[in-house]
């Protein structure tokens, strides 16, 4: 992994802290404790950063979606024909249904 250098960060860990990302470090087959840790932090960040994006884009999609149930377009034409299709196929069926069970639901609403 050949980077340019041209900045430095200085951190300050425990023994322990050390020790256990050196340890992680040799697991992962990194060259030295500096690759390993410039690669978990660029990885890390870059996790945040998509997460993040995530969480904006589905607070905005769910604005859209409020907005839209709060102020809905008004019906045009086509939506205004399919109401009456759809309450013109209900009522031929009910009016078909008069027996006993037509009366079962009558009496549940």
């Amino acid at each position: 992994m050949s980077t340019l250098i041209n900045d430095r960060i200085d951190v300050r860990i425990s023994r322990e802290q050390k020790e256990l990302i050196k340890f992680a470090s040799d697991l992962s087959g990194f060259k030295s404790l500096t690759e390993f840790i410039v690669f978990c932090i660029n990885k890390e960040a870059n996790k945040i950063i998509v997460e993040n994006n995530q969480i904006l884009k589905s607070i905005e999609d769910k604005k859209v979606f409020l907005n839209a149930i709060l102020n809905p377009p008004a019906p045009n034409a086509r939506l205004k024909k399919a109401q009456l299709n759809y309450n013109k196929l209900i009522d031929a069926h009910e009016t078909s249904n008069t027996g006993p069970r037509k009366k079962a639901r009558e009496k549940q609403f």
